[in-house]
């Protein structure tokens, strides 16, 4: 969703915002065998699920975990992928903590922040009244991602593990997911120490070991491989 409007002319350093996930399941159900048992499932599936997610944030570091549910929504096997992230940055110390659901699996990652080769592109657009830059860049070696951020709001940071930019991204699109992170609101908000804290539960892992771990779990599952790791290494 692209907020239109004019753009605020100032500079946020701490606040609260609120992104909207939007999945388009019938085009990921599109790209599955065709067969009597996927059309019926099409049949019975919405276009989009939405989610909704909270970012609290300062200068210093961000939190970024689950926020409001949407009462009588279709729900996924399991919530849904990538529904349970919580992840910490700590902008100072370049470092990350996030504790992940994989299915029934839980993974507590602790790394560096991810570095990303990031090419701007000279799109802009208004996103939640914020004058937004767009960049492009891969994971996994060749999915492409697409990032609207914006400089009035002065922290390098992101949905996920996602940053690295001259300012907050505050619109996020895998295409190969079918699925974009839009920021609905940005509100003033005054972080609290307690915010920040993610609790450090399942295997301790680092992001490559994160990877590797999935990538062999998920060798049996064919085509629908790919796809789980590229939500999992978000």
């Amino acid at each position: 969703m692209c907020m239109t409007g004019a753009a605020k002319a100032q500079y946020t350093m701490s606040g609260k915002i609120e992104y909207e996930r939007k999945i388009n399941l019938q085009a990921q159900m599109a790209e599955m065998d065709d067969n009597d048992f996927i059309q019926k499932m099409k049949s019975q599936l919405p276009k989009f699920i939405m989610s909704y997610f909270d970012m609290i944030f300062d200068t210093g570091q961000s939190i970024y975990k689950p926020g409001r549910e949407i009462e009588n929504q279709f729900k996924m096997f399991g919530g849904g992928p990538a529904s349970e992230n919580i992840v910490h940055t700590d902008f100072t110390a370049q470092k990350v903590n996030a504790l992940k659901t994989v299915y029934e699996s839980k993974f507590y990652v602790q790394d560096t922040m991810r570095v990303m080769d990031w090419v701007e592109k000279e799109d802009i657009r208004t996103i939640a009244g914020y004058k937004c830059h767009k960049a492009v860049g891969r994971i996994c070696d060749s999915v492409y991602v697409v990032a609207f951020y914006t400089e009035d709001i002065m922290v390098a940071g992101g949905p996920e593990l996602f940053g690295g930019l001259p300012g907050m991204i505050l619109e996020f699109a895998v295409p190969r997911l079918h699925t974009t992170w839009t920021a609905t609101k940005v509100e003033p908000y005054v972080p609290k120490p307690e915010d920040f804290t993610v609790p450090e539960k399942g295997k301790k892992v680092t992001e490559k070991e994160l990877y590797e771990s999935v990538k062999e779990s998920f060798k049996a599952w064919g085509k629908m491989a790919p796809r789980n790791i590229w939500w999992t290494v978000l």
